[in-house]
């Protein structure tokens, strides 16, 4: 006898196990965590098994559980795609296109080519979404999201194609003594604190490994993917901070100086993701054409 799935509910349980607990799944779903609760449960009743194992303020999947998240993983992915071929191929929808970014200034990068695409393809109704990291990639894998400009090297699992590379300037006041000069040696970065980038950011692992080679553990004195706000911590003394050389370019340089690294580059390259296997509408296929990088002439 075949089993009826209600898919709102086993969307609501997928996005519980891949986001590790309800809370950060109503985050992600945009639901209060009630709601998210509620939903499982009433899968666990429409299944007439168990998929959680409670346990204090952690759940656990039981097997019947591991059964249907990986099972509907497929299901959802099959789901929206039949949807959305089936809305191009009636005619249903001229196009819909939403293409999240990560809070680390990288849609200001895509200005042009947001603005470009939009005149190529007026049919197309754009959405962008500004989210961390993390928040991206499990909305790629969960199937709420179909691309997203994420930074190299993307999670196991995804797709990607390169769109812009860069390199991470220091940034430091302009009236610090290192900023008078033509690149900075890290080493003389010792003493000052550090401002990183949200967590899920790649390029903090890469800021830190280039200290750790100069045998500098650093202070972190903060963390933030407001780049306004990491322009303003710096030019007050609060820390050294890393920004892409393309961001800075359009700030004039009166309360801060962004400087390279003395023999040492730190790749900034920003591309499009999008789930391994998954369906790709006309309109993020075209919008994947429309920022491929062009073969220098």
């Amino acid at each position: 006898m075949g089993i009826d799935i209600d898919l709102r509910r086993l969307r609501f349980f997928v996005e519980v196990v891949r986001q590790g607990g309800f809370s950060s799944a109503a985050k992600v779903m945009f639901a209060t965590q009630s709601t998210v609760s509620k939903a499982v449960k009433q899968l666990e009743s429409e299944l007439g098994v168990e998929l959680l194992r409670r346990l204090g303020n952690r759940s656990e999947l039981t097997d019947a559980g591991r059964v249907v998240y990986e099972r509907g993983l497929g299901l959802l992915e099959a789901s929206a795609g039949m949807g959305n071929e089936l809305a191009e191929l009636a005619g249903l929808s001229k196009g819909r296109l939403e293409i999240g970014f990560p809070r680390v200034g990288t849609s200001s990068l895509f200005g042009g080519h947001l603005a470009s695409f939009s005149q190529k393809f007026p049919s197309v109704e754009m959405t962008v979404t500004v989210e961390d990291v993390s928040t991206l990639v499990g909305r790629l894998f969960a199937g709420v999201l179909e691309i997203a400009a994420l930074f190299e090297p993307v999670a196991a699992g995804l797709e990607f194609q390169p769109a812009v590379q860069d390199e991470l300037l220091v940034l430091l006041p302009a009236s610090h003594p290192l900023a008078a000069g033509a690149a900075v040696d890290i080493r003389a970065l010792r003493d000052l604190p550090l401002i990183l980038f949200e967590q899920g950011v790649p390029a903090n692992e890469l800021i830190l490994q280039a200290f750790a080679r100069a045998g500098i553990t650093p202070r972190i004195a903060s963390r933030t993917s407001q780049l306004e706000l990491l322009f303003e911590l710096s030019s007050r003394g609060m820390g050294v901070a890393f920004v892409p050389r393309q961001l800075v370019s359009s700030r004039p340089p009166l309360l801060t100086r962004a400087l390279p690294l003395q023999d040492c580059e730190l790749p900034w390259n920003v591309g499009f993701a999008w789930r391994r296997g998954g369906y790709l509408s006309h309109a993020a296929r075209a919008w994947l054409e429309h920022t491929a990088p062009r073969p220098s002439a």
